[in-house]
């Protein structure tokens, strides 16, 4: 049965970034298929917005779909899961870079501590979200310029991720970090799915 991946860029993020087009070619590569939504607002980005995006994309997932996320689109996707029904059950997640905790090196004006505010301040049923994720795998750096790896707990403590530790990728920023084609992340999606 053909599944379904979808992609979930950052804060700041766009399809055509860094290392989803390859990605994307490399799952179609296999007959399944790929969406990479375009999220609202990108650069101001609001948690009801960007989960109600993943509903219009993905609407209730099932086991054949499986999504993978960077940054912030981490913290989209375990939203998006804890909102799902009860009972309703995804393949899969790949977290890359993922924050619930802190988030450090921005410059910090007003309207990125807002944002900030709202994405790290708000409660997250994790318990209700991991019994709607089948698997899944975080996938951090051990010298992210912006997402500390005590952020690791969350994922590794309330969700129940297989961890990895990436030395020297950064923030997994494509070309800026050298992560063009992270073959961490094909590897991790085709494992889970």
């Amino acid at each position: 049965m053909k599944k379904r991946v979808i992609i979930v860029h950052g804060w700041g993020g766009a399809p055509s970034d860094g290392w989803f087009p390859w990605l994307k070619e490399k799952i179609e590569e296999r007959g399944d298929q790929v969406v990479i939504p375009a999220m609202p607002e990108p650069n101001a980005p609001h948690i009801d917005a960007w989960v109600r995006a993943l509903f219009e994309v993905a609407g209730v997932a099932d086991a054949q779909t499986f999504f993978v996320g960077h940054s912030m689109g981490c913290a989209a996707i375990v939203r998006y899961c804890e909102a799902l029904p009860e009972g309703a059950l995804i393949g899969g997640a790949v977290f890359v870079a993922g924050f619930f905790k802190r988030v450090t090196a921005l410059d910090q004006k007003e309207e990125e501590r807002e944002i900030l505010r709202e994405w790290l301040d708000a409660s997250v049923d994790f318990s209700a979200a991991a019994t709607r994720i089948k698997k899944s795998i975080a996938i951090f750096s051990d010298n992210d310029h912006y997402v500390p790896i005590e952020n690791v707990d969350d994922f590794r403590d309330k969700l129940g991720s297989e961890i990895i530790i990436v030395p020297g990728a950064g923030h997994f920023s494509g070309p800026r970090d050298g992560t063009r084609e992270p073959p961490i992340v094909l590897e991790s999606i085709l494992k889970i799915s």
